[in-house]
This record gives C-alpha cells, structure tokens and sequence, in this order.
C-alpha cells in the first residue's frame, strides 16, 4: 500500500501540470489547480484529486505500523484531498473562459465544502511535515521534514495571501506548494 502512495503522490503534479498547460484559457500563473475540475476536461483533474486521495489514505494506512503519527497527519490530507475531487469549485476569475473575470459575491455549498476541503490540504501538509520531523525513526527524512514544514508552510502562506487578493500569481505559489508537498510525501512512502 505503501507504494501506491508513492505513485500516486508523484503522478498528481505531473497530471495537473500537463494538464493545465494544454487546456485551452487556462493560466496555470493565476488560476489555481481546483479550477481543472471544471469544464469539459474536467473529470480529469477531478479524477486526480481522487485518486491522489486514495492512494494517498492507502499509503497512510501502510505507513501506520512503523510511524503512526505521520500516518494519522498524512491520512487527513489523503481524506481533504478526495473531498477536493468530490466538491468543485465555483466558476471564477475568468475560468472557464467565458466566466466573468471577477470573485462572486457569494459561493455554492460545494464551492464553500471545496474551500474546507483545501485549507486541510494546506494546512496539513506542513503539520504532517513537522509530526514526521518530530517522530520519525529515519533522521535524514526528519531533516528534510523540518525543511519542508518550513518551506511549504512559507508558500501556504504566499498561496492564501495572493488568492484572496486575486493577485496574478497565486496559481504560481499554489503549484510551488504543491510540487513541493507532493515531493516530500512521495519520498515518505518511498523510505516507509
């Protein structure tokens, strides 16, 4: 089970990446991963979420015997992922073309569950980090996990700071979060 966590962690940005830079209106510098799941491709970065998801709470539960904790942290981001797959976001800031380039005065339940979903991804990612730094048995994994819990709690940071301000780059700093995330999971299950 471990290893389908590994696959699945380093098959997500490499999915969404390809997969933003062939979509027809996409800007993957502004507009975030969770608007792939919209339009007519959008099963595609759907699927993603969910598979990403799975194969992330799979390689969490073959990782609970030798290190419980990371395990536990890391099974609640495998579960906000598959919510994210299971709840879009709304149409906004110009995507899908055609979508008025502003932010909606106000959201559906499923953008608003999406939303709750993400802040567990982002959140957990770097409190998943700091509980294997803190735990784990395997010390140049702790290292690179104290790093990373600093540096993708930093770009967390960056991400919600330029979304809320619609700023140009926010899909930027959400993709640096993510290949960053995904890379240190990958190598957990990897060394698990």
């Amino acid at each position: 089970m471990i290893l389908v966590g590994a696959v699945t962690a380093a098959i997500f940005p490499v999915v969404f990446a390809l997969d933003g830079w062939t979509r027809p209106g996409y800007d993957p510098r502004r507009q975030p991963v969770s608007a792939l799941a919209l339009g007519p491709r959008g099963r595609v970065q759907t699927l993603n979420f969910l598979v990403a998801g799975t194969g992330t709470v799979m390689g969490a539960v073959g990782l609970a015997s030798s290190q419980p904790w990371p395990a536990v942290a890391i099974g609640i981001v495998g579960c906000a992922l598959i919510a994210s797959g299971a709840w879009r976001m709304d149409p906004m800031r110009g995507y899908p073309p055609g979508t008025p380039d502003t932010t909606p005065d106000s959201f559906s339940p499923a953008h608003r569950r999406h939303d709750q979903a993400g802040a567990i991804v982002f959140g957990g990612f770097p409190i998943a980090a700091a509980v294997t730094a803190l735990t784990g048995d395997d010390l140049p994994l702790r290292g690179t996990s104290l790093a990373v819990t600093l540096v993708s709690g930093f770009l967390a940071a960056r991400f919600a700071t330029a979304w809320e301000n619609d700023a140009p780059d926010a899909g930027r700093w959400q993709r640096l979060f993510l290949w960053v995330a995904f890379g240190w999971l990958a190598a957990v299950f990897a060394t698990g």
